[in-house]
């Protein structure tokens, strides 16, 4: 039973998409105030892997990292009034998850493909991260704007994720802020596509800002025996800040500056035979899940 103060996810299920031609999973969540005030409207955020989104979905998913808990995280913010209720949109990632997400790819030269032994999967082919460009502009957000009471606006509209999912969502905000303008990365993958989206597409970039409000996080280590994107992070939130972002503004980065300890995450409920990659990695869904009430206050602050 749905306690008061308390949303809840409504659906899960499939929705067909004229783009992929196949059905996407989608989940929704909805504010505890959504069926109590018949007059109200309310932002609307988007995510990527929605199999991992919200409790609905158990506690040993993602490898035995468990779920996000976007859902619980929510209802408390929102009870603590650090946030404002939001309705949640949780896409499930395909079996093409680096095609749909990565953002615009790197155009490898030919001569640097034949030499390659390993070439990239559809080197420079963006048909994949353009059709789930517009499932979610062209098919989803206008269903769910004509079904639930959203305020449709790019201002109350934002997209988050992780890893690549990070990547996708400033990504899809850099490309269309018309559609969306917030937008969230955690641990974002921005090293993918030989740092496309950061070499290329940030660095050359001359204008003015968009109007986007920007979050960024990283930890300090992964199971790769990198940084969790913590330079690469760095580097964009350097860029942003060069075009006119100010921190603290319309921008927020955030750095993990240290991995729980055994001690700690003892507390956590987090399953032992985790506790030992967990003290050396911070890329995964239990860390994400510790730092997503970050960038649910951040993007959509009380009013």
């Amino acid at each position: 039973m749905t306690r008061a103060g308390q949303g809840k996810v409504v659906f899960e299920g499939p929705l067909f998409s004229k783009h992929f031609d196949t059905n996407r999973i989608v989940r929704i969540y909805l504010p505890s105030s959504y069926e109590r005030d018949r007059s109200r409207r309310f932002p609307v955020l988007y995510l990527h892997d929605g199999q991992n989104a919200f409790t609905t979905v158990g506690t040993n998913v993602a490898f035995g990292w468990g779920n996000w808990e976007l859902d619980k995280t929510a209802d408390a913010l929102c009870a603590a009034r650090k946030m404002q209720e939001v309705i949640m949109v949780a896409v499930d990632c395909s079996a093409e998850r680096y095609l749909d997400y990565r953002g615009p790819a790197y155009r490898y030269p030919d001569a640097e493909l034949k030499e390659m032994k390993r070439p990239p999967p559809a080197p420079a082919d963006n048909s994949r991260y353009e059709k789930y460009t517009q499932f979610l502009i062209e098919e989803l957000k206008p269903k769910i704007d004509c079904e639930y009471r959203t305020l449709p606006d790019a201002a109350n509209t934002g997209v988050m994720g992780s890893s690549l999912g990070g990547l996708c969502s400033l990504a899809l905000a850099w490309e269309h802020p018309e559609a969306f303008g917030k937008a969230a990365s955690l641990s974002g993958a921005f090293q993918v596509e030989r740092t496309n989206f950061l070499s290329n597409v940030l660095r050359a970039y001359r204008g003015n800002p968009k109007p986007i409000r920007i979050y960024l996080d990283s930890g300090t280590m992964d199971f790769t025996g990198g940084d969790d994107g913590r330079n690469n992070t760095e580097a964009v939130a350097t860029q942003l800040r060069r075009i006119g972002w100010k921190q603290g503004g319309g921008l927020e980065h955030f750095v993990d500056l240290k991995p729980l300890t055994e001690a700690e995450l003892e507390k956590t409920g987090l399953r032992p035979d985790k506790w030992k990659e967990a003290r050396l990695s911070q890329h995964n869904e239990f860390y994400w899940r510790l730092r997503a009430w970050r960038a649910l206050v951040f993007l959509f602050p009380p009013k």
